[in-house]
């Protein structure tokens, strides 16, 4: 029950919409007045509640004599509620974009926290196409993150982009795969990462709740990526085993 609440709370349901939707799903016809005593909220609460759950086609009614008595509809229509608003989102997507490049900012720079900040860093990185050039990498990613690497390396295959990393000879983790690695001797260990990619720069902090920054500045990604090439020609490949 804790997974059901928490998944439909991340989707944007209140508690008393839970409490109502889940009263109604588990004990099918009820009264308002029953579905305010069951789910343990007041009535006025539960009508508020019921009022959302029918806008959103997540539950209906029948009305005998004066009285109305409401149902939910099956848990399928949850499914179909989130679509229909990724294409609401979708319609209004060309418009906020070409508003948010119209008042977009050089040099901006913003920051994120935890892993879906990261998670977010990463799906820019995707998002733009570009290739990306790595240091510092110490396997954290795959490590800490290990079901979206997988689905990041995907996106990778999907867009036709490519990473380089450039990182210690006694790393562990090597996905040679669906990357080029290269190491640099003598370089100490460090939880920070550096990503060149397009016009920006993202640094990612792999500490307890990692933390991350994205520069995004042309001028500056282009200097970083010449510094990231500079390193590559005299970093030293590893041999496969």
């Amino acid at each position: 029950m804790a997974d059901i609440e928490k998944t439909l709370q991340k989707i944007g349901f209140s508690q008393n919409e839970i409490k109502v939707y889940l009263t109604l799903n588990d004990h099918g016809s009820l009264k308002a007045g029953r579905i305010s005593k069951l789910a343990k909220i007041d009535r006025s609460s539960a009508y508020n509640a019921l009022k959302l759950l029918l806008e959103k086609g997540l539950a209906s009614y029948v009305s005998i004599g004066k009285v109305k008595w409401f149902q939910a509809t099956g848990p399928k229509r949850i499914l179909e509620y989130i679509k229909e608003q990724e294409e609401d989102i979708k319609s209004i997507l060309p418009d906020l974009d070409q508003r948010h490049k119209a008042h977009k900012i050089e040099g901006q720079v913003r920051l994120f926290k935890g892993i879906k900040g990261v998670k977010t860093i990463f799906l820019d990185i995707a998002r733009t196409g570009k290739n990306n050039y790595v240091f510092g990498s110490e396997g954290q990613f795959s490590q800490r993150m290990p079901e979206f690497a997988l689905q990041f390396k995907r996106m990778k295959k999907e867009k036709g982009f490519s990473t380089k990393l450039i990182c210690r000879k006694d790393r562990k983790e090597i996905d040679v795969n669906s990357a080029l690695h290269k190491y640099l001797p003598n370089i100490a260990e460090s939880p920070a990462v550096t990503n060149i990619y397009d016009d920006k720069i993202a640094i990612i902090i792999w500490t307890y709740e990692p933390e991350g920054i994205i520069i995004e500045n042309a001028a500056a990604a282009k200097a970083y990526k010449s510094y990231f090439d500079v390193l590559w020609k005299t970093a030293k490949s590893f041999k496969i085993k």
